[in-house]
């Protein structure tokens, strides 16, 4: 290829990049309050121009962190049994909620756009909460195989229950370090709640 030609698509490439990173550093250390055009082009260090020109504007720049949040899934939550014995539907779920747990722990941007899907309804915030979901379902169908849950329990609503309530703890935990009494700074408080968490997910899906 014509390197005159290929430099500019380089060029492209590397800004758009820088974009997106700088995006993403901004909503997690700054929040979704303060997160805008003009604050990811200060901090990517380039005319605000050039990110309605690369991504459309605010929605777009949602919609490729949203993208992102697929291999955010992939890169947290390895797609191996850990040494567990996936013999039935609640290791797989037990399996899925530690992770989750220990990936929310750990990255502050998934934290930020976990609590702007409770602070504000939007379609770009829609669509971050969707592109995650997705994510996690996908997980669950490779990861799961032929393991189904038992009959007459809803799926659906109950890993939606258990995503939820390992969001809201993790989130209190970053607020005010306790939720409903229960101390969460610690780490024998965190594996008090990974027992709790356990004994959860087989109580319903055996």
């Amino acid at each position: 290829m014509n390197e005159t030609v290929d430099k500019p698509l380089r060029d492209r490439q590397a800004t758009e990049a820088r974009i997106l990173a700088a995006a993403k550093r901004v909503l997690a250390e700054d929040g979704f309050k303060l997160f805008g055009i003009n604050a990811v082009a200060r901090r990517a260090g380039c005319d605000k121009q050039l990110i309605y020109r690369y991504f459309g504007g605010l929605s777009g720049l949602l919609e490729a962190i949203g993208s992102d949040l697929g291999s955010w899934v992939k890169d947290h939550i390895p797609e191996d049994s850990g040494g567990m014995f996936l013999l039935t539907y609640g290791d797989l779920m037990e399996r899925l909620a530690l992770l989750f747990l220990d990936a929310l722990l750990a990255d502050p941007l998934v934290r930020q756009i976990a609590a702007w899907e409770l602070a504000e309804e939007s379609e770009p915030v829609r669509k971050l909460s969707e592109a995650r979901s997705k994510a996690l379902a996908s997980w669950i169908e490779r990861m799961g195989g032929s393991l189904q849950p038992p009959k007459g329990v809803d799926a659906t609503v109950t890993n939606a229950l258990i995503i939820a309530s390992i969001q809201q703890m993790v989130l209190a935990s970053v607020t005010s370090g306790r939720f409903a009494g229960i101390s969460l700074k610690t780490g024998k408080d965190w594996d008090k709640l990974r027992s709790a968490l356990k004994r959860i997910v087989h109580g319903v899906y055996g």
